[in-house]
């Protein structure tokens, strides 16, 4: 299985919060972790944002990036295309989806449409989500859309 995760998903990963457990458990399950390129910058910011709102935590987010510098040539990575970002932007239109979850969408939906094996969705928004499952991308039962 290929388990496919959203940059709040990925997140998760390094930085202990609520759904980390099963985030955890996932990706010691999956054959092959995949992610779309634009999740470094995002996961990034997301750090940064961490430690300029948490000053006290900022060892861990060190740790956190260095972790996922380590971690990330083993990723799976969706590259971002035109196509790519032309497909996300129908799905930004047909979902209400913010720019960024609709390249995820669409990566994670290209992902599928290769075939190679079967893809789970993990993402923490309701309405990537519900997309994810309209287009037939199987959810991670134990983290909440």
């Amino acid at each position: 299985m290929i388990l496919y995760l959203d940059t709040s998903t990925l997140f998760k990963l390094y930085v202990d919060e609520a759904g980390s457990d099963a985030v955890h458990a996932a990706v010691a399950d999956a054959e092959t972790v995949a992610v779309c390129r634009i999740a470094w910058a995002e996961a990034m910011s997301a750090l940064a944002r961490r430690g300029r709102e948490v000053p006290a935590d900022q060892e861990a987010l060190d740790l956190a990036r260095q972790a996922l510098s380590k971690d990330w040539p083993a990723f799976l990575i969706m590259e971002v295309t035109q196509a790519l970002v032309e497909q996300a932007g129908d799905f930004a239109d047909t979902f209400g989806l913010r720019g960024y979850d609709s390249v995820q969408l669409a990566a994670a939906h290209l992902l599928q449409r290769q075939g190679q094996r079967p893809v789970t969705f993990a993402c923490f928004d309701k309405r990537l989500s519900k997309a994810a499952k309209v287009l037939g991308l199987t959810e991670l039962a134990d983290v909440p859309g």
